[in-house]
């Protein structure tokens, strides 16, 4: 069951994808759902565990096949640390990805950290270097663990 806030989350992607051109099929429609649900990033194979819930002939290449689709979309990150997936809440604008990454219970929580991404920016072109993406994760201790 999706909260209030995910069902407006869910409705606003397949908006997104209807205007970008790209079918969003029942099953990635659930994949997705399976996303926006967690409260922090979760594994390809623990999403086909959570998929298979309801689609018991799940396989590991839809759940891939799926993600990648996310990921072309922007409408997941990546963390790569973890090789774990997050459902991104601002898929309608480009942005730099930072994560703050719990070792200790695993939680994930995306930022903004400003001045990031012109400091970056700045150095890269000082450099002659073009930034395709951006993606920092930092790992620690979260307040709850603390």
């Amino acid at each position: 069951m999706l909260s209030k806030q995910n069902q407006s989350l869910l409705v606003k992607a397949k908006s997104y994808c209807k205007d970008k051109g790209a079918r969003l099929t029942p099953l990635r429609e659930r994949v997705y759902e399976i996303l926006i649900n967690q409260h922090s990033a979760i594994g390809a194979y623990d999403l086909l565990d959570e998929l298979r819930k309801t689609e018991n002939n799940a396989k590991p290449p839809t759940v891939y096949r799926a993600l990648d689709f996310f990921l072309d979309l922007g409408l997941v990150h990546k963390v790569e640390s973890t090789n774990a997936f997050m459902a991104c809440h601002h898929f309608d604008s480009s942005h730099p990805v930072q994560f703050l990454i719990c070792d200790t219970c695993g939680d994930v929580q995306e930022i903004q950290s400003a001045g990031v991404k012109e400091t970056l920016e700045a150095q890269a072109e000082q450099n002659a270097f073009v930034i395709l993406r951006q993606t920092i994760e930092a790992h620690g201790v979260c307040q709850k663990c603390q």
